[in-house]
């Protein structure tokens, strides 16, 4: 029997979108120029499910997003276990620019790392303003902490950058929090505080008197887990070049291998392959291609 020109067409196009159907999908190692690791993935179902709300890959950029905005991830130091962001309402030694302040989740998982140090710039000096940064706060230990200091060499230093410095307004209205302590919301709110603007750096770059040398940006740790242990099956599944994931309704622990299939252990052992859709769903579309053809032929 010969094919017709229309069967031949169907035929051509079911072939062709066949190795679509039957890929899983293949988690990404990199973002952009950023390399991805546990616990941070290229989109759902890579890396850790606690941790995809949070931060997520778009159009090559990594960004970490909370209910005050989104904000780049400028680096990953999976030693230290520590991201640094970047915030472009953030004011620096090169520019003052208005805020809303930065704010995390609660229920995100991370905390400020102690390399974080923020100042707040241009508050105002009236007596509740004053009283609302410099407060005093329980930290936990039945001890309370600082807020927010109102003398430090800190805000010295920043008042010598040229654009703070044209606000010509006293060094007071400079207010430094570390360590880092916004309180149980772990909100800044900039316009409650009566403050414009703030900064952010993480690291003095062993220049500690020449604020246009600072690391400006958020540092923010992260933890694996409650015990912040990090998952054996995890590290076996990047041993073997596959990428740590997850699947179901209970976000089960899967290996992301690199020809798209998913394992419960790492990609060295074929015969532990599930949850891919080679084992299962594959083996039911490609007889039903070959039954296509035979009614064809």
């Amino acid at each position: 029997m010969e094919l017709s020109y229309p069967s031949l067409t169907l035929l051509f196009i079911f072939l062709f979108f066949l190795p679509t159907l039957i890929s899983a999908q293949i988690c990404q190692r990199n973002c952009g120029k950023e390399v991805l690791k546990y616990p941070f993935g290229s989109g759902p179902g890579c890396g850790d499910p606690r941790f995809q709300p949070h931060v997520s890959c778009s159009q090559q950029r990594l960004t970490l997003t909370t209910h005050k905005g989104s904000y780049l991830v400028t680096s990953i130091d999976y030693n230290k276990q520590v991201i640094y962001i970047s915030d472009p309402t953030m004011s620096t030694c090169s520019c003052t620019v208005p805020s809303k302040g930065f704010a995390l989740d609660w229920d995100a998982p991370f905390t400020f790392d102690d390399s974080t140090i923020f100042a707040l710039v241009d508050c105002s000096m009236n007596s509740s303003s004053i009283s609302k940064i410099s407060g005093y706060v329980d930290d936990g230990t039945n001890n309370s902490k600082l807020l927010c200091d109102l003398s430090t060499p800190i805000c010295s230093l920043l008042y010598s950058c040229s654009p703070i410095s044209t606000i010509n307004l006293p060094i007071s209205t400079c207010c430094v929090y570390t360590p880092v302590n916004l309180g149980p919301s772990f909100d800044m709110d900039l316009q409650k505080l009566q403050c414009p603007s703030y900064t952010g750096f993480y690291n003095f770059n062993d220049q500690e008197v020449d604020p246009e040398k600072w690391n400006y940006g958020i540092a923010l740790k992260y933890k694996f887990s409650v015990t912040d242990d990090f998952p054996g099956s995890c590290a076996a599944c990047e041993r073997s070049y596959g990428v740590c994931g997850y699947n179901g309704a209970y976000n089960s622990f899967i290996c992301n291998c690199p020809d798209g299939i998913n394992t419960t252990t790492d990609c060295l052992f074929p015969s532990s392959y599930n949850n891919g859709f080679r084992n299962g769903i594959a083996w039911l579309i490609y007889p039903l291609a070959w039954s296509l053809v035979s009614l064809l032929l």
